[in-house]
């Protein structure tokens, strides 16, 4: 038997509140108000910035780097370095109860990498999962396309009783990307080739964002009794609170 999984779909919104709102999600999820949840969005243009990054020197000009290229900067609270996404772009986040406590956290990397990773080669897309030399926030479970352009980044927040799974797919548009994350690493500091830092489109003209969130949801389907859903005003009055947490 398929477990539920309640699907939620928005466009874009405000950065902040949008980080902000999968916080609030994964409290829902952790006492219980909510079951597992599938949240799937088209995001504003953020700049979001790992914790590791506010110790560079170059900081504060990464940060304004971003404004002055369209993008709200912003703090996750997710592992990694800085990422950058925008309308062109996916963002899922996974959320599930759980007992356990850091122990599967290799293993949903291996599985969710694979798992997107398949579901664009379903539409054509030459995904791979690994590392690609000298890309941005570099992973190991990084899915690119050709291995030639970070496609997929992905990262996770585990909290007693629950976890979330995020993963930003960048689809179309890639030069602002490739502007943004130029601008706010050579304020950083931190060496990368700009070539990796792009979107699918780039090797698979044509691709749209559309494309790729029904590829995903399939691929979902298979293992997933989906469910639609919609963001609630309680969601929205929790996420409000963890705005300030992620203001640059």
């Amino acid at each position: 038997m398929k477990l539920p999984l309640t699907l939620l779909r928005h466009g874009p919104g405000d950065a902040l509140t949008d980080l902000a709102t999968a916080r609030a999600l994964l409290d829902s999820v952790k006492s219980g108000a909510r079951g597992p949840l599938l949240r799937i969005y088209r995001p504003a243009p953020t700049a979001a910035f790992g914790a590791r990054d506010r110790f560079l020197e170059g900081f504060p000009d990464a940060v304004a780097a971003a404004r002055a290229h369209g993008f709200t900067p912003a703090l996750r609270t997710l592992g990694g370095r800085i990422a950058a996404y925008h309308p062109g772009s996916l963002v899922i986040d996974h959320i599930e109860p759980t007992g356990e406590f850091l122990t599967q956290t290799q293993d949903r990397f291996v599985r969710f990498g694979e798992m997107y990773a398949q579901a664009l080669r379903t539409i054509g897309i030459d995904a791979r999962m690994g590392e690609i030399p000298g890309e941005y926030c570099p992973g190991e479970h990084s899915v690119n396309v050709g291995g030639r352009i970070k496609a997929i980044g992905t990262a996770q927040r585990v909290v007693s009783g629950a976890w979330l799974f995020s993963s930003s797919v960048i689809v179309e548009d890639p030069a602002p990307i490739r502007s943004v994350l130029t601008a706010v690493q050579d304020a950083l500091g931190v060496g990368w080739d700009p070539r990796t830092g792009g979107a699918i489109s780039e090797r698979h003209p044509g691709v749209t964002a559309e494309a790729v969130e029904e590829a995903v949801l399939a691929a979902y389907a298979r293992e997933y009794d989906l469910v639609e859903g919609a963001l609630t005003s309680a969601d929205a009055e929790a996420a409000a609170a963890y705005v300030p947490k992620h203001r640059l």
